[in-house]
């Protein structure tokens, strides 16, 4: 099978990259920077370099490919991330209307059933249904958990104030995926006979806030490590007070409150039961430990 593959070589693309070529798949690894061309070759996939933003490009790489795994890079300069969604999966779902791809993968998040109330997440949202309108493909939404290196952005926090902290934290229970549960998730998507339109949860460990802490404490160095729970006022000023821009900090006090309240779970909790991955958190923090000491 011809596979397309975006997300260049991140942490969930070149592990679900490797995984297809060890399987005698043909794959074509997509990344706006040219720079990464010969770490692409050296996977033995082929390069397409360009823009994920350019139906034009993307559909001379799809015109190729008997399947597409569909992800939406993050963009940090937008003022408006909820829009480079919808950017993004207009381009995908032009180029793949105009294409022989049978099967698309698309990671998604969860909370993705909900229009509003989960800030970022919001954008996976909108992707969904504008992949929904491509007729004639068999589509894969693979909802994912709170990836583990998001943890990565607790560090400043942690030396700072000895605490995790979020307007989330305590007995909030997360649903926590590592990217490479998510590949092995793709893989077996792209690889399966699935039809239609079909949602599938990935996850690898569902823990408390605090659980989670006393993880990543007890990895670092700091047993007994705490997540608190601000309040909405509370992290609007301490994110205002890093500089942190008016657009972001309302997106992620919308997705912590959707996480205290249950919200962003609750079609996760009522669709089950669920197979989680084999990725423990207890095997994430290690490399965690590791960024921290360095950091």
């Amino acid at each position: 099978m011809k596979i397309a593959i975006t997300g260049s070589l991140g942490n969930i693309s070149k592990p679900l990259a490797e995984t297809l070529i060890a399987h005698g798949h043909s794959v074509t690894i997509i990344s706006s920077n040219g720079a990464k061309l010969p770490q692409i070759e050296a996977l033995c996939a082929q390069a397409a370099i360009g823009s994920v933003t350019d139906p034009t490009f993307l559909q001379s790489v799809f015109a190729e490919a008997d399947a597409v795994y569909a992800m939406i890079p993050p963009n940090y300069a937008t003022q408006d991330p909820v829009g480079h969604y919808r950017q993004v999966a207009t381009a995908y779902a032009e180029a793949l209307a105009d294409s022989d791809v049978t099967k698309v993968v698309h990671l998604s998040s969860w909370g993705a059933d909900l229009s509003q109330g989960t800030g970022f997440i919001l954008g996976s949202h909108y992707s969904e249904k504008i992949l929904n309108e491509v007729t004639g493909k068999a589509i894969t939404h693979l909802r994912a958990g709170y990836i583990y290196y998001n943890l990565y952005h607790f560090i400043p926090i942690i030396k700072a104030t000895g605490v995790i902290s979020s307007n989330y934290g305590d007995s909030d229970r997360i649903l926590m995926v590592s990217p490479l549960d998510i590949a092995t998730a793709a893989a077996e998507a792209l690889l399966s006979a699935n039809e239609g339109i079909q949602v599938r949860y990935v996850a690898s460990q569902d823990v408390t806030a605090a659980e989670a802490a006393a993880i990543v404490g007890n990895a670092i160095g700091k047993p007994g490590l705490q997540w608190k729970t601000l309040s909405n006022d509370e992290l609007r000023r301490n994110l205002g007070a890093s500089g942190v821009p008016h657009d972001v900090i309302e997106n992620t006090l919308q997705l912590g409150a959707s996480i205290h309240d249950g919200s962003l779970r609750r079609h996760f909790d009522q669709s089950g039961p669920h197979v989680f991955g084999k990725v423990r958190l207890e095997d994430f923090v290690k490399e965690f430990a590791a960024v921290y000491h360095n950091a």
